[in-house]
């Protein structure tokens, strides 16, 4: 109940107020004991000194041996202790015998502290309790001119005179500490309103449960999402963007230019927000949109939303093929309706051995994909894969045929199908209805070799440097596909197999793609 009726912003107040007094407390504390130190050791130089100094003077030494020394040393000790402050100057003879003192009726009597140090040479200087009270003191031998001890000088101070001389600092000290306690206090209030602003005003179960939602969102949603700072460093990198990205791990906090590609990097570095871009991500191809993300109208980053081509143009690559085959059915139904003409025209005249041959002269492209099952029997994919190609081929009107040279000893793997068909469907779109594309494929152990010749325009030599850029093509785009994706793509599969791609003029009068891609054990 307490946690929920105190606000976030009162406890940041709270605990921060508590910090400052605390601090200033204990550094009241040590700035106090630091003072009483320095005045206990300039107590200390002083009364070392007037200790020193009555020891040696001439006329107590001489004093010693009068008939009367106090009759001499008196009045000379109470005049020191008067010029400096000090609480009592004590002199005393050899055996510890007072021949001055504050009070005169203590005069010709023992000192009640122990005098011994003194007496035996050596200086003492501490805290001991005498019949003034308890003092800090110095005593000091007195020795004549020889170099023997005759006495002993001691001067005090009383503790309680020390108390007081500090009793008399504390109120500039304290003044000094509220002073700075009261900027802390407002330095604590202006922080926890600057914070609370910061964090919009909410609660810290509140934006733990709005982290944990955003989390649960990025993370769960089935579109990339990649975001870049100011300083065009990875801020954030959801799970599906790890996946079309092929991470293994989370990159956030690495710069850019160490993980995008350079498609990405080249949309994340723009001015203007694009929508439905494609781009090459290694070996995938990737819708991107690029969007600016702005605070208070003031841009912080760039956000990036990518989507996989493949399942995001499933539905429109259907709709197109469905289109095309309606216009083709609908060019066919007319040329059928011609040919049951002829044939039942054939057929009325009594010429059967002639509508036979007629319908065998125009009954399609057996012969083709007889040639192609029987060239690539080593491998059902490739068979099928050129099957497939042939269908599409002849209903376009191109002719599409297996090199006699082709040979597959071994099955040619996945990056060999991925490149022979980019190729074979950038070769038949390149020709015009009643062209040709020829196929050479030759699969062995030691790797595999595709070449696709066709008898289109072909590629001019300008273009050949860069006709493997992502976007580049020779054609206009069509349908929702795009240009300039597949040669892109075989560009990078290439690349990764360390193999090598060539572009020459074709004996059939167009282009002719020659790929290399030697083994490497992993199809």
């Amino acid at each position: 109940m307490f946690r929920r009726s105190v606000s976030f912003g009162a406890l940041l107040l709270a605990l921060q107020v508590v910090i400052v007094l605390m601090t200033t407390c204990a550094a009241g504390l040590l700035a106090a004991k630091l003072q009483s130190d320095r005045i206990r050791d300039s107590y200390k130089d002083r009364m070392l000194s007037v200790a020193e100094s009555v020891a040696r003077l001439p006329t107590v030494v001489e004093a010693f041996d009068s008939v009367d020394p106090p009759a001499t040393i008196q009045p000379l000790a109470e005049l020191i202790r008067k010029a400096s402050s000090v609480t009592y100057v004590v002199v005393t003879d050899h055996n510890g015998v007072r021949y001055a003192h504050p009070d005169p009726k203590r005069i010709g009597e023992r000192v009640s502290t122990d005098p011994s140090s003194a007496l035996s040479g050596e200086v003492f200087v501490g805290t001991e309790t005498g019949t003034l009270g308890t003092s800090l003191r110095a005593k000091v031998p007195v020795r004549t001119a020889d170099g023997r001890i005759i006495g002993m000088a001691s001067v005090g101070i009383l503790e309680s005179q020390l108390s007081a001389d500090l009793a008399e600092d504390l109120p500039e000290l304290i003044g000094w500490l509220a002073a700075a306690a009261l900027v802390g206090v407002l330095g604590a209030a202006l922080i926890t309103q600057h914070v609370r602003r910061r964090t919009f005003r909410l609660e810290p179960a509140e934006i733990a449960q709005l982290l944990e939602t955003r989390d649960a969102m990025l993370h769960g949603i089935r579109e990339g999402v990649v975001a870049l700072d100011d300083q065009e460093k990875l801020a954030l990198v959801n799970d599906e963007a790890l996946r079309l990205l092929g991470l293994a791990e989370n990159p956030s906090g690495r710069p850019a230019a160490e993980v995008l590609d350079d498609g990405l990097l080249d949309l994340a570095r723009g001015d203007d927000d694009v929508a439905d871009r494609l781009v090459l991500a290694g070996e995938r191809v990737l819708v991107a949109n690029r969007m600016t993300a702005k605070t208070n109208e003031r841009a912080v980053g760039v956000v990036l939303t990518l989507r996989d081509r493949t399942e995001l143009h499933d539905a429109l690559r259907e709709l197109d093929g469905q289109r095309t085959v309606t216009e083709a059915l609908r060019a066919q139904a007319h040329e059928f309706s011609n040919h049951l003409h002829v044939i039942g025209g054939l057929l009325d005249l009594d010429r059967g051995p002639d509508a036979v041959a007629y319908i065998e002269r125009v009954g399609g492209a057996g012969s083709v994909t007889a040639d192609i099952i029987d060239g690539a029997n080593a491998d059902p994919a490739l068979a099928a894969l050129l099957l497939a190609k042939s269908s599409t081929a002849h209903e376009r009107g191109v002719e599409l045929r297996l090199d006699p040279g082709s040979s597959v000893d071994i099955r040619a793997g996945d990056d060999a199908l991925t490149v022979l068909g980019n190729l074979v469907d950038n070769a038949v779109d390149a020709v015009e209805t009643g062209g040709t594309v020829r196929v050479l494929v030759r699969s062995s152990v030691t790797g595999v070799r595709v070449v696709v010749d066709d008898d289109g325009p072909g590629v001019a030599e300008s273009q050949r440097g860069r006709i493997f850029d992502l976007g580049v093509s020779s054609k206009d785009a069509q349908g929702a596909h795009g240009r300039g994706i597949g040669l892109a793509l075989v560009s990078r599969v290439v690349t990764r197999r360390s193999g090598r791609v060539a572009i020459t003029d074709s004996e059939l009068g167009g282009a002719s793609f020659d790929v290399w891609l030697p083994e490497t054990g992993n199809r």
